[in-house]
């Protein structure tokens, strides 16, 4: 089923030409244990711009998105942040550099003992304590009207649909004001009217912050209304990207393979 989505409404990122990426991923190789998980990843993101990373299951996707905001390190390669080489940094600064990227887990990750309202709090007690509880209180009413949750406040998260844990977790994501945004399936487990709600309200939240996103995901729909160029994995490596009309004209066979098979 295609999405109509009409890709004239994503962000322009025309001001941001000719600037450095504010994410760049160079030479990046990641092994557990026995297995090879990536395998040379170079891939780069501007401000401003929204790279979808497709792939079948087990191709080190969502690793890649770990490695990018420090819970995983690579075993060679680099994740340069605005520049800087995080494998390079001290633990102090890597926080620092932390607080500047929201991340959305696969699964939403609330704190299950929290309500709504608690669990988008939590990043601003722990990285702006100088914030008044009414300061605190007026931030979180506004991100969750941002994601359409406001009436929602006190509720648990046991109390939610999947996606109202999405729209939950994206509005902790944006706590800090982050000029990158990391997203791992975002879409995954969703019913289709689910899916296309989190694709616009993805699209609606880039167009009025303009960050710099990450997207992994396995639908490709999603990812041809969402983002501005598509990276495809397969064994560790980058086989294409590009725009979608890059995909749709390449001649790989496992390019022609995943297209048909999405």
């Amino acid at each position: 089923m295609a999405t109509a989505f009409n890709t004239a409404e994503r962000q322009d990122d025309t001001q941001w030409e000719g600037s450095p990426p504010i994410v760049a991923v160079n030479d990046l190789r990641k092994t557990f244990a026995s297995h090879r998980v990536l395998d040379g990843v170079t891939l780069s993101v501007n401000r401003g711009e929204t790279l979808a990373v497709l792939g079948r299951s087990g191709t080190g996707k969502s690793v890649l998105l770990r490695l990018i905001i420090g819970l995983e390190t690579p075993d060679s390669g680099s994740v340069c942040i605005d520049g800087q080489n995080t494998a390079r940094l001290a633990i102090d600064r890597m926080s620092e550099i932390r607080k500047r990227m929201g991340f959305l887990f696969q699964h939403a990750a609330l704190y299950d003992s929290l309500t709504v309202a608690e669990n988008v709090a939590f990043p601003l007690i722990h990285h702006r304590s100088y914030m008044s509880k009414a300061e605190r209180n007026d931030r979180v009413r506004q991100l969750l009207a941002e994601v359409g949750m406001e009436g929602n406040l006190e509720k648990m998260p046991s109390d939610l649909s999947g996606g109202m844990q999405k729209r939950v977790g994206l509005a902790r994501a944006l706590a800090l004001k982050p000029e990158i945004l990391l997203l791992d399936e975002p879409t995954a487990g969703l019913d289709p009217i689910s899916s296309r709600e989190i694709d616009e309200l993805i699209l609606k939240l880039q167009r009025e912050r303009q960050m710099a996103s990450i997207v992994v995901t396995h639908n490709l729909h999603s990812a041809k209304a969402i983002a501005n160029k598509l990276a495809l994995l397969d064994r560790g490596n980058v086989v294409i990207d590009g725009s979608f009309e890059d995909l749709q004209d390449s001649d790989l066979a496992f390019v022609k393979e995943f297209l048909k098979q999405s």
